[in-house]
């Protein structure tokens, strides 16, 4: 059942306040009232309020200087002003200050309820725009602490203002359009739009139409004019990934943009001038692509002003536990499910399988396990049952890439499987066989996610 959105309607004509809220409480609001500017924010700063409708003309504070309060101490609440003496003026003035509509008394029932219902509307809109564009942020935020990603973090902070192109290579998942979305939020184009088009999932025949865009009748099916990804960015950022599988002739029409910041639509005469920043991405050798003829050696230098390489996650195996909680933490944001943590067994189970999709690999699989968990964090068995081959044993695994920190955690860890397996899973022997006080390797069992297997209880031994 849904909440009851409440109303505050402030006016000093007790008359107009019992008339409106008669009309609002039979669409089923909840009305409060204030019969000044004064009152109105005080009734605000107490209560939850949604929406208020405030007459221009009140003493002791009036709706236009109640109005301007409101904008600062709560800008997300829609105001929607009243006036008996409407003038251009000051439906100007109110709009300026940020009321989403001017209403002229006497209030018409049907023009009341939609504007009401309009301004909650879009308050609504706004509110989920706003969420979704923090989830957009948290979802690009760029994880990391190791070597190779700070000094990556350091250069995007460097070249993010400048209006250098940069170029970013890397394997599948690595975060090319991460990177680029940080480079260009750290811009002065942040406002204006970010496109990006992936050249590889278009066909060599349509490219062009999707760069440049087209005119109405250029080809067949070309229905009407169409603005290209181009146009679409100007005073933005255009990142264009998998560059290197765009074709020769869309190559040289791009070379002749980046050169002259002009272009033409397919089938137009008209010349169209574009300020754009180009960022491209490729997981292919370029350098090597240019030798076999299939890339331009002019565009490559055009576009690699700034070039930039992303490590593979075998090469970052650091970052894994600071990536695997960032992930949990947004899926389960995204999904509604309870917050849910993942043990250090587990994490240490992660950092030793292979990852060839890399970062991207990563996430899903971190989805899948928050998914199928039943309980309140992931544990290695979790990890085990979604990813058997990451119980294999330990002398089958590298832990190239790991710093000695963690080395030790993993080979400590595996001292500690094959101790208990070797006893039966019997904690009590497990630990007079290792030297060690029972209640220190329960210690040491928890912080690695390992629970004893089968095999007699500590009563049993006893």
């Amino acid at each position: 059942m849904e909440a009851m959105l409440t109303i505050l309607i402030a006016d000093d004509e007790p008359n107009i306040r019992k008339s409106l809220a008669r009309v609002l409480s039979l669409e089923g609001y909840k009305i409060v009232q204030a019969k000044n500017g004064k009152e109105a924010l005080e009734v605000v700063r107490q209560a939850a309020v949604d929406l208020v409708l405030m007459d221009v003309l009140m003493p002791e504070l009036d709706g236009l200087g109640a109005l301007g309060s409101l904008r600062e101490e709560l800008p997300d609440l829609p105001v929607v002003m009243m006036s008996g003496n409407a003038s251009i003026e000051s439906a100007v003035k109110a709009t300026r200050l940020g009321a989403l509509d001017f209403l002229e008394k006497p209030l018409s029932t049907d023009k009341l309820l939609i504007t009401v219902s309009n301004a909650l509307r879009f308050a609504r809109l706004s509110r989920e725009h706003a969420e979704l564009a923090l989830q957009a942020r948290a979802a690009g935020e760029m994880i990391g602490t190791s070597g190779r990603m700070k000094a990556i973090s350091a250069m995007i902070g460097k070249i993010a203002p400048s209006q250098g192109r940069v170029l970013i290579t890397g394997a599948n998942g690595t975060g090319k359009e991460l990177v680029a979305r940080a480079i260009h939020e750290g811009s002065g184009r942040a406002g204006a739009p970010f496109v990006k088009l992936n050249c590889a999932a278009i066909p060599s025949e349509l490219i062009e139409s999707e760069l440049f865009g087209h005119e109405k009748g250029a080809f067949s099916g070309a229905v009407r004019m169409r603005r290209g990804k181009f146009e679409l960015a100007d005073t933005g950022t255009l990142f264009l990934d998998e560059i290197g599988d765009m074709s020769l002739s869309a190559q040289a029409k791009v070379l002749r943009v980046l050169q002259e910041s002009e272009l033409e639509r397919v089938g137009g005469a008209e010349t169209l001038r574009v300020d754009v920043r180009v960022v491209a991405a490729t997981n292919k050798d370029l350098l090597a692509e240019i030798e076999r003829g299939a890339f331009r050696e002019d565009l490559y230098y055009r576009l690699a002003v700034v070039p930039i390489d992303l490590p593979t996650l075998e090469e970052r195996k650091d970052d894994i536990g600071a990536l695997c909680r960032h992930f949990l933490r947004l899926v389960c944001q995204q999904n509604g499910f309870r917050e849910m943590a993942i043990t250090e067994g587990a994490i240490g189970l992660l950092m030793q399988r292979p990852w060839p999709g890399n970062v991207r690999e990563l996430r899903n699989v971190i989805e899948r396990l928050a998914i199928l968990s039943t309980a309140s964090e992931i544990t290695e068995q979790d990890v085990q049952i979604v990813l058997p081959q990451a119980a294999a044993p330990r002398r089958q695994r590298t832990t190239a890439g790991l710093s000695l920190k963690d080395q030790l955690a993993v080979a400590e860890r595996q001292l500690l499987v094959e101790a208990l397996s070797d006893q039966d899973g019997n904690v009590a022997a497990t630990a007079r066989s290792l030297g060690l006080e029972r209640s220190h390797l329960y210690k040491k069992m928890r912080a690695f996610g390992i629970t004893p297997g089968t095999g007699k209880t500590d009563d049993q031994q006893a």
